[in-house]
């Protein structure tokens, strides 16, 4: 076995990505306190080919040195815009046609073994803050809620990690469900 080259993983260029279909997700990411998790979500977006990221709150925005280093250039090939409040930025990703799943530990929740990912739904997932988590207010904005279920000490799960398991399996559905 050996590892492949750079070349040979026959990656998209920027202009190419952004011509490309992209997977019906948008990332809602409201008030993210490190900018180290928001270059993730950058790189996470572009892994997968989600169309866009909504930058909500004291989330920092690019160019941000501490994004630029994890997103590895993701801040060039990802769409993405900034909102000062969540709650009109999910208003606005309904009236676009996206359901609207904020990612959280709540009373009425769906584990993510069990969400059924429709075909041709978009969907607007919300992370929140690394503390507070999905704000109160956007919680009530959304249109349902989906949490990984952890079995350990800690009650949650680093953004960036619960990003990428929640963005996978959405992805491994629609990819690898059929």
């Amino acid at each position: 076995m050996r590892k492949l080259s750079l070349k040979e993983l026959n990656r998209a260029s920027v202009a190419e990505f952004k011509a490309q279909e992209k997977a019906p997700i948008c990332l809602v990411l409201d008030n993210i306190r490190s900018a180290l998790n928001v270059g993730s979500a950058f790189r996470t977006a572009d892994a997968f080919a989600l169309e866009k990221i909504v930058l909500c709150g004291i989330t920092a925005t690019p160019p941000h040195r501490e994004i630029l280093k994890t997103a590895i250039g993701a801040t060039d090939s990802v769409d993405w815009s900034y909102e000062k409040e969540v709650t009109p930025a999910i208003h606005r990703l309904r009236e676009q046609g996206y359901k609207v799943l904020a990612v959280e530990q709540a009373d009425r929740r769906t584990f993510l073994q069990d969400v059924k990912v429709e075909e041709g739904q978009k969907y607007a997932l919300v992370f929140g803050n690394e503390v507070q988590g999905v704000s109160e207010e956007a919680m009530a904005a959304v249109d349902g809620c989906i949490e990984v279920p952890q079995f350990g000490t800690k009650h949650s799960l680093n953004i960036s990690v619960c990003l990428g398991i929640v963005v996978w399996e959405f992805f491994r559905q629609w990819e690898y469900g059929k």
